[in-house]
Order: structure tokens, then sequence, then C-alpha cells
């Protein structure tokens, strides 16, 4: 992508974390001057310290719920913890983090006049009774179930942006994130890519939860930060809500043998009960994408493995759980 004729400057919460530390990169990148606010609860500042010394790049510790007062041109809203491990080790706090966040940020955009862009989540369609997803499904949540906390809140900011868009007619993007995976993942998030690539490397038993045959579909890192700042430089008449994944569908036995093949590990796959509702299918229709955005994911799953595992095996070489390599 080529650099933008106009800086801006762009406010991405939840900067530090896994999607966050990327796209800071990808629009400083494209010439923009980039704040970066975290709160550590996941993100870690080794993601993004190869960017302090970039003029344009400023990071702050800030929880984005409480409010913040800064000017900025754009904000991209990704704050909230997006692993069930994590999400659920506080899940009033997730809440919280989903709905406040949403609001101040949806403050800050209002006084600053700001384009402002919500991470939202395929989690809104719950367990689905249609498959594949599309934007006008409503979903099949439990609103009291251990992963509500997640579903429910990020329902909530969904709701938000679009009654600000309505009553203040801010100019909003809102994409559902369909499973992701890359460098960066932090290796004890609980998420099936980063458990099934730690397992193998270490030669311990593969974890699959359930038959194994229910099934996701899953994003390369670069594909979706592909996806984010093209929706958001679209016309103001499209807000989304717009579906970023890949639409390539494989069921967890086929995931588990393709990083058992890819790593040469020996690891043997064992099941164990399926976690309280956990989706049995999950895969993106993106005709939207592709119509409105020109945009579909390139990077196969074995080539965006590769790059994955390469990243893993040289974090857990390192001896240091929490070390991060350079990706």
């Amino acid at each position: 992508m080529a650099p933008s004729a106009q800086t801006k400057r762009i406010l991405v919460t939840g900067g530090a974390g896994f999607l966050g530390s990327h796209l800071c990169e990808r629009l400083l990148e494209l010439g923009h001057d980039v704040l970066c606010v975290d709160n550590y609860f996941t993100g870690r500042r080794s993601n993004v310290a190869h960017l302090f010394d970039n003029p344009r790049f400023e990071i702050m510790r800030h929880d984005v719920t409480f409010p913040l007062y800064v000017e900025v041109d754009e904000i991209y809203n990704l704050a909230c913890p997006a692993s069930p491990i994590h999400y659920q080790q506080n899940p009033v706090q997730t809440t919280k983090t989903s709905v406040h966040g949403a609001i101040n940020m949806l403050g800050l955009a209002k006084r600053t006049r700001a384009k402002i862009f919500q991470a939202s989540t395929s989690e809104v369609y719950g367990d689905p009774f249609v498959h594949p997803q599309t934007e006008d499904y409503w979903g099949n949540v439990n609103p009291i179930g251990p992963r509500a906390c997640y579903d429910e809140g990020k329902r909530c900011a969904e709701t938000l942006f679009f009654d600000y868009h309505r009553q203040y007619r801010l100019r909003i993007k809102v994409a559902r994130i369909f499973n992701t995976y890359g460098p960066r993942m932090h290796p004890n998030d609980g998420r099936v890519v980063s458990n099934f690539v730690v397992q193998a490397l270490k030669g311990e038993p593969i974890t699959i939860y359930g038959d194994g045959q229910q099934t996701r579909s899953f994003c390369y890192y670069e594909d979706l930060i592909d996806g984010f700042i093209r929706l958001m430089d679209t016309e103001d008449s499209i807000t989304g809500p717009i579906n970023l994944g890949n639409p390539g569908e494989f069921t967890m036995e086929e995931l588990a043998r393709t990083v058992l093949e890819l790593t040469g590990s020996r690891s043997k796959l064992v099941y164990h009960p399926l976690p309280a509702d956990d989706p049995k299918q999950r895969r993106p229709d993106i005709s939207k994408a592709r119509s409105l955005l020109g945009w579909e994911p390139c990077v196969p799953l074995k080539e965006g493995l590769r790059h994955t595992i390469s990243y893993f095996d040289q974090l857990l070489s390192t001896q240091n759980p929490n070390a991060v390599p350079e990706s």
C-alpha cells in the first residue's frame, strides 16, 4: 500500500496487543502519526518496542474504561481481551472494556469529529444457525453464559456505535473479525492456533475439545490489517458491519494435523469435553467485503502457519515465555 497523501493523527486503543501492534506498524508505514494506547492487561510493550524510536509514534498507558482527552483524526478501537482464557479471567472488567470503552471512545470521536473504527467479532453470531454467517444474521448468543461477557459486550458496543451514528451523525466503521492468527499472538492465550503450535513444538499432546469436527476459518493477520485500513478509508456512507475473515473452513482435527505436518512433531491428539457455548461452526460470508472494499484474504493457511510456527519456535527457544522475538 502506498503512503497516504494526507498525514493523520491516529489513535489505536489496544495498540500493544497482537493485532493492535501490527496495525500501528502499518499506519506508520503509510506515513501517519500514531498514538498507541494500552493498559497492558494482554498487550505487551515488547510488541511495539521496535517502534519507540520512530518520531511519529507515541505510546500511552491508559485504560479505555476511563475517558481519554487527546486530539486525533481517526480512532481504531481494538481494546479488549479476545481469548476466552483472558476475557473470562475478569468477566466484569471485560464487559466494562467493551461497553464503557466504546462510550469513552465514541465520546472522544464526537468531541474531535474523528472517524472511528470498532473491532467487533464473529462472536456476535454466537453458536450460529445460519452458515456461513452473513452480516444480516442476528446471531444465537447465550446472554448469561461464561462467554457472554465478551459476546454481549461486543454486541452492545455495536449498538452504541450505530446509535451514535444515528443520533450524532458520527462517522463509524464496524468490522466483525473472524479467527485471526500470526506472529505476536500470546503463547498462553488459549486460542486454538497458538495452543496447537506451542503444544506441537514442545512435543506435548495436542488438546482437541469435542470430537474435533467443529469448524473455524483462519485469517492471517496481514490480510486482516489490510481489511481494517480499506474499511476505514471508505466513504462515510459505508458503516458496516462488515465481516473480515478467511472463508476457508477447517475442522479442528484438520488444523491439528496440518500443524503436526508443518512442525514435524510426534505429538498425539487427545480429546476433551467441549466448553460451554463453544460454537460448532464458524465461517464468514465476505461478499460485502469483496464488493465494498475490494478485499479478500490471499495468504493460504499453510503459508500463514509456517510464519506463525517460526515465530513461536524462536519464542520458545528463548526459554522465557514473555520474551518476544522480532517477527
